[in-house]
Order: structure tokens, then sequence, then C-alpha cells
């Protein structure tokens, strides 16, 4: 990968709408084709802001998610963002396909997530491994046949939350092998989630928000849902 889909940009940061499959930063079973590639390529010295192997980033989006990341291009805005997210006020919404009914229609999911002995990271049990609060609010956009198109809002920043927290209220994300049922059928590549809402204030108090339409692949498939 070495295209850069850049939704914005300023000296300080860069909102970038990134496409699912491909990991932000290299890991170590997956080292080549990140997104850090792809920034280092067009901006080697981002390569000296915040954490080494993962250069400039203050978020992350599973690999199979996609939609905004935003940057730090330099160290005063990257710790900047750091402490922004730690008092939760950078928000972002996603778009998922979930299989089956919520429920209720809208609600927010106040369940916390750890660690199995395995390794997963789960919803629901206080005496996992690093078990931590997490809360996820989410409204029903549309609802299909088999499937409901939701608007979710993570209200905590923990790894696989979202993805943990549909699995444990029994609507997994479409497409997610992860957290998927027993002999549910994977029906897309990658998942159906996409981060399409992102805002953030800037240190002198401006209040920046970006958008990002579904991307095709995703906007596709719902079309051939009744």
């Amino acid at each position: 990968m070495s295209n850069l889909n850049i939704i914005f940009e300023t000296e300080d940061f860069l909102i970038l709408n990134k496409p699912g499959g491909v990991m932000v930063h290299p890991t170590k079973y997956e080292k080549e084709n990140t997104l850090v590639q792809s920034i280092l390529e067009h901006y080697p010295f981002i390569a000296n802001v915040g954490q080494a192997g993962r250069p400039g980033i203050v978020h992350r989006l599973d690999k199979d998610v996609s939609g905004l990341l935003v940057v730090a291009k330099n160290n005063y805005f990257y710790n900047y963002l750091i402490s922004e997210f730690k008092k939760e006020r950078v928000k972002k919404k996603y778009i998922g396909l979930v299989y089956g009914r919520p429920l209720e229609k809208k609600g927010i999911i106040d369940v916390p997530i750890g660690w199995t002995k395995k390794g997963k990271i789960v919803a629901g049990y206080t005496n996992l491994k690093l078990s931590k609060p997490a809360k996820t609010k989410y409204k029903t956009l549309k609802e299909y046949q088999d499937f409901t198109l939701l608007e979710i809002i993570p209200l905590s920043g923990r790894t696989h939350q979202i993805r943990a927290h549909l699995s444990y209220i029994k609507i997994p994300i479409v497409g997610d092998k992860d957290y998927k049922f027993k002999n549910q059928p994977i029906l897309l590549n990658r998942l159906f989630l996409h981060c399409i809402y992102l805002s953030f204030y800037q240190p002198n108090g401006k209040f920046l928000k970006f958008k990002c339409p579904l991307p095709s692949d995703l906007q596709n498939f719902l079309n051939t849902l009744k």
C-alpha cells in the first residue's frame, strides 16, 4: 500500500480515510503493507513522532475496519491528542451492520471488557485479566429482513470494544470472523464497520468535525439487502 486517502491536512495533523483490509501499524504477525508504511513514504519526518513502530498514531482501527483516522505530524500535537483522547473529548461515530435485531432500538451497552486465558478479548466478565469498564452507545438506522444497520458511538476506547459489545448482546457484526456465532455464515470478506465521523477541538479551541461516507464495498452489499 502506498496511496493515502487524505480527507484533510494541516501542519499538525492528517485526517485519513483508511481502507478495510489494511493494518494501521506493523505487528509481530504482519509487518508489511501497513498504513504507517504509506504515511512514512509520504511524510518521512513523522518517523520521529510518538512511539516507535507506530509513529504519529494516536488511535487505531482494526485491520478490517475502514474510515476516519487522525495522524499527528509533530510531537506537540501528538501529545495534545493523546491527552484529548484520555479526556474523552475526541468523538467518533461508526456505521455497522449486524445480524438480527437488538432488543431495544437504541441504548448503551455498559459491560466490562477483558482478556480470556486464551488471549481473546471478550465482554461481560469482571474477573478477566485486565478487565476494564467499557460503554458503547448505539441506535437503529434501518432494519432489514435478517440484519440491522446501526449508528455506534464508543464512549470508551477499549480494544475490540464495539465488536465484543455487539457480540455480547447477540448481534455480531456482519463479516466478523472472531466474534461470530458458531456456524454463522461469513457474507463479507471483512467487517461491516466504518468510522463515519470524527471530531475534536484544536489547541486554540476551534472545533473540527469530519465525515466520511460508506465505502463502495459496504454500500454495494447494503444495496443487495431487503
